[in-house]
């Protein structure tokens, strides 16, 4: 048997699309509710290329100058030229920790910004966006756990924060973002993944217009489909293991 490190990525990519269906079914849920990112960190703009040609079209990037090579790789990118017709590519999502000094590129380069954790880099990025094109996509990084190393705005924090970056111009508040904690029984990794679900509900209730719940990578996409993500990033699953050295 072909080991799955060794499976073309579009083999890949159609085993994960049946894991999100299966586990939509479970939940009684619509597959087609949960959009799929490809997490493409440090994978060769080749890889990308093929799980593109194979229907992906959302791809999740965790530094801004890779994502920015991989674009200029792949074709006509969004916002080089003031005035340029958005491009008919995939979708990229910026999921990891954005730099001050890197809000410009990525307000102008990216579909979605993942990863907002505070006032003042939500502020950055509505002000950078540019005019001619349409508002960022955006989620707050809600911090589940007490992992220090995790990034995200405390659960405590969440909903000030969501109110105040839902009135900025030039971004969508789209909804919350977690990493939860690494777990192997599916029980605690439901109620990590539940947590977020419920206060994304309570700020629905609240009277925010949100409508994505981004959580469950590829060791927990089942239990965060089963407490209602609408969006699961996936990385190792699709595209197999990060190769070593450079890209």
């Amino acid at each position: 048997m072909t080991d799955v490190s060794e499976r073309p990525v579009a083999a890949r990519l159609g085993a994960v699309r049946e894991r999100i269906a299966a586990a939509a079914r479970a939940a009684g849920r619509d597959p087609a509710e949960i959009r799929l990112v490809g997490v493409s960190k440090r994978q060769p703009v080749a890889a990308i290329r093929a799980a593109i040609d194979a229907g992906l079209a959302d791809l999740g990037e965790n530094f801004v100058q890779e994502a920015v090579a991989k674009m200029d790789a792949l074709g006509p990118v969004l916002g080089t030229v003031p005035g340029t017709v958005p491009r008919t590519g995939p979708k990229w999502h910026f999921i990891g920790a954005l730099q001050s000094n890197k809000t410009a590129v990525a307000a102008a380069r990216f579909d979605w910004v993942q990863s907002v954790d505070r006032l003042k880099l939500a502020e950055r990025l509505s002000r950078q966006r540019p005019a001619e094109l349409p508002p960022l996509n955006v989620c707050l990084q809600v911090h589940i756990g007490a992992e220090a190393s995790k990034a995200g705005v405390p659960v405590a924090e969440a909903a000030a924060l969501a109110h105040q970056v839902a009135g900025l111009p030039q971004l969508r508040l789209r909804g919350l973002m977690a990493v939860p904690p690494p777990e192997t029984d599916p029980a605690r990794q439901r109620a990590w993944c539940r947590q977020l679900a419920e206060l994304f509900r309570a700020l629905q209730h609240d009277g925010l217009a949100l409508d994505t719940l981004s959580m469950g990578m590829s060791d927990d996409l089942e239990a965060a489909i089963a407490e209602g993500a609408t969006m699961v990033r996936i990385g190792t699953a699709v595209f197999g293991p990060r190769p070593a050295g450079p890209i």
